[in-house]
């Protein structure tokens, strides 16, 4: 099994280049508020709603996220957690908007992904993920790595 220095390692391979880190910088968390936005607005059992209305497919996805990443770095799980957190109540803001909000989760996927794909165009290095599905789980904890690195916290 790979190690979180592994995965972040590997990922950082692809990811050197100053313009394509900053379009990860912007992307990576558009990326994920979008699809937790889009999961959000899947339908759900009755059951989950007479629980919690924050008891939908999106907590559920942010929660099995951070048990992988918790597998992989208990700390950046916790910064993980905290940024899902501030994504799922941005989701929770965006559903108010005079629009559904799968619609404001469809664009904000599409533009991101351009973004992403203009980066490594830039970069000059195919994305991670097309080498291995799970690299689209290790953006979000590589930019959280890269986070503690600067405030000089260790994981």
């Amino acid at each position: 099994m790979r190690t979180v220095t592994d995965w972040l390692g590997e990922y950082g391979v692809s990811h050197t280049n100053p313009t394509n880190k900053l379009l990860h910088w912007l992307c990576v968390p558009a990326i994920v508020l979008a699809s937790l936005g889009l999961l959000r607005t899947a339908p759900v059992p009755e059951a989950f709603a007479a629980i919690s209305p924050w008891l939908n497919w999106a907590t559920l996805a942010a929660a099995a996220a951070v048990i992988y990443y918790f597998a992989l770095s208990p700390s950046l799980a916790i910064g993980l957690l905290l940024s899902f957190i501030l994504l799922l109540a941005l989701t929770q803001w965006l559903a108010i908007l005079p629009w559904p909000l799968w619609v404001t989760s469809v664009v904000i996927f599409v533009v991101a992904w351009i973004g992403q794909f203009i980066g490594h165009a830039i970069e000059g290095k195919r994305p991670s993920f097309f080498k291995d599905l799970q690299f689209l789980l290790i953006g979000p904890l590589w930019l959280v790595a890269a986070a503690y690195r600067r405030s000089g916290l260790h994981y």
